[in-house]
């Protein structure tokens, strides 16, 4: 195991003004330890898929002004990125921390997720913990709690996943920044395997057909 645990700097990065200054800190404090979940949590997620995964953490390259409010790191069945593919990350804002599976605007796979996810959907909610949350924005932190959704709420995604341009979901859960500080590197550990093997049945879903 790699992972040494999250520390208050990891998420204070996120207050620190200026693109440059706040990159720095992320580069020294957050980013070394996404990159030591990335290699701790492949093997899991290349065993939960059924296919060799690879990590990629962000590095916020294409910034020129505005400093990254977030940052995390993704895996994929693709060596070269991520953001085509259904993914897992494990990321952190100022507030919190989270654990997540998802598809975003780039991806071709959004059109069978959509659909499988409708077909699926009574499945889904009994699978799912009902405090999990559904992000139709990626960049905003707020997401949807699942036991306040209603179906309306899911066909909104879904439609915005098969129609249009920026659609895209994620899903999952998040810790708060003082309880994962607090959570040793086994137990931040363990959780995270928890709501991986949980979000695990999504994945295939977006490489699925809709059986009649």
């Amino acid at each position: 195991m790699q992972f040494t645990g999250f520390e208050p700097q990891d998420f204070d990065v996120f207050t620190i003004d200026g693109l440059q200054p706040r990159m720095d800190a992320l580069i020294a404090n957050l980013r070394v330890k996404l990159t030591q979940l990335g290699v701790d949590c492949t093997p899991l997620l290349s065993e939960l898929t059924g296919e060799e995964m690879f990590a990629h953490v962000a590095k916020h390259a294409r910034r020129k002004t505005n400093p990254p409010h977030d940052s995390w790191v993704a895996w994929s069945k693709n060596k070269k990125g991520y953001k085509m593919y259904p993914h897992f990350q494990i990321g952190a804002w100022n507030t919190h921390a989270f654990i997540q599976f998802g598809i975003i605007y780039e991806s071709p796979m959004k059109g069978v997720f959509a659909e499988q996810m409708l077909v699926h959907l009574d499945e889904i909610k009994q699978t799912l913990p009902s405090h999990y949350l559904w992000y139709p924005d990626h960049m905003n932190p707020q997401g949807m709690v699942m036991s306040e959704m209603e179906q309306a709420d899911y066909d909104r995604i879904a439609h915005r996943l098969a129609n249009q341009k920026n659609g895209e979901v994620m899903i999952g859960t998040t810790i708060p920044r003082d309880e994962a500080i607090q959570l040793s590197p086994e137990a931040f550990l363990a959780r995270a395997t928890e709501v991986f093997q949980t979000l695990a049945p999504l994945y295939q879903l977006a490489f699925s057909t809709v059986s009649v």
